[in-house]
């Protein structure tokens, strides 16, 4: 099978895409398929891109290679100052109609909310994950939380903010101020006062135009992926400081990880029955994971569904997978196999 592996972008998880990207590669490759590791943004300017998959080339050595010089957001637009008139880099839809499949390794705003989704059904080209709808619905952390509540997910409670409009605090401190369409935990502070919160509103502001300000849930943290509309084992994320944000989720050693979680067996099933509700009231297909958070009264609520969820050696589904006895490499084609479906 052709198999392109999306990742890169322009996203702040550029770098997290890119190693989960090249996971990705390396572990379709060990399944004998023709796979290419593609940067969308970057894509490939070579004459011979119509041959790309009978090449023998490592092309995770030479994403790995782009990664390490241009590590920098900026310094990345800078090479395609052309970029706000095409955001696609040379080849990457001819690249991807060409091959049988693309697997969506891109995380982050440019690939999670929708808008290559819905470029790719205009042309044809089949891709892993969800569609453009349930991607967008998703992005955005106010009406993901809007349809919990109307479904009856339980989800803690929280108003959403415009830029330039009334930013009158209402939620009781300590509250969490997100950014409504960021990911990774980008554009999340926890405040605990009047002056934290104007400054994580004016951080906020900067990722996104809207933010949702939302109870603090006190606790333990929790992950549960979803395959199929089936919830995988529950996942606990214990951060050794602070919350669960981008440095927790990606740099080794900053979180204790657990699977299956110290659960009764009643609090784990209720748990993965909220994750498939949310799964199926977000209208998602084929796999996402669902964050959640316990009080100290064992009050759980989802704070979020991740519809590309990461897929670094330090990932959460694949260690999920790997209880129910899914290497790595099986997982990814798992996934394949389920988009290849529809």
């Amino acid at each position: 099978m052709k198999i392109v592996v999306l990742a890169g972008g322009i996203s702040t998880e550029r770098d997290v895409s890119l190693v989960s990207g090249m996971g990705i590669y390396r572990a379709l490759k060990s399944k004998n398929h023709q796979v290419m590791l593609l940067d969308v943004f970057l894509g490939y300017d070579g004459e011979d891109w119509r041959d790309v998959f009978e090449k023998d080339v490592d092309w995770a050595g030479s994403i790995d290679a782009i990664k390490e010089q241009n590590p920098d957001i900026e310094e990345v637009k800078a090479l395609r100052p052309d970029w706000k008139k095409n955001f696609f880099g040379p080849h990457v839809i001819e690249i991807c109609q060409n091959a049988d499949i693309v697997f969506m390794a891109l995380h982050g705003e440019n690939g999670e909310n929708g808008k290559i989704q819905a470029c790719f059904d205009l042309n044809g080209i089949r891709y892993t994950g969800t569609d453009y709808v349930s991607s967008a619905i998703c992005m955005n952390k106010a009406i993901a939380k809007d349809l919990f509540v109307s479904a009856g997910v339980p989800t803690p409670a929280g108003i959403r903010l415009k830029k330039g409009g009334d930013t009158v605090h209402q939620v009781p401190y300590p509250c969490v101020v997100k950014a409504c369409c960021g990911g990774s935990s980008v554009g999340v502070y926890m405040v605990h006062n009047d002056d934290e919160y104007t400054q994580a509103l004016e951080e906020a502001f900067q990722y996104d135009d809207e933010v949702v300000v939302e109870q603090y849930i006190k606790g333990r943290e929790f992950s549960v992926g979803v395959v199929d509309g089936k919830a995988y084992p529950v996942i606990e994320i214990a951060p050794l400081q602070g919350f669960y944000d981008y440095k927790n989720k990606y740099q080794a050693g900053s979180t204790i990880e657990t699977c299956p979680a110290q659960l009764s067996e009643e609090k784990t099933k209720a748990m993965q029955e909220a994750a498939e509700l949310a799964f199926k009231v977000l209208r998602l297909k084929h796999y996402a994971r669902m964050d959640f958070m316990m009080d100290e009264e064992e009050n759980f609520y989802c704070l979020e569904a991740n519809t590309l969820p990461g897929m670094t050696p330090m990932s959460l589904l694949p260690q999920e997978a790997k209880v129910l006895g899914m290497d790595y490499a099986d997982l990814c084609q798992l996934l394949i196999d389920l988009s290849m479906r529809d």
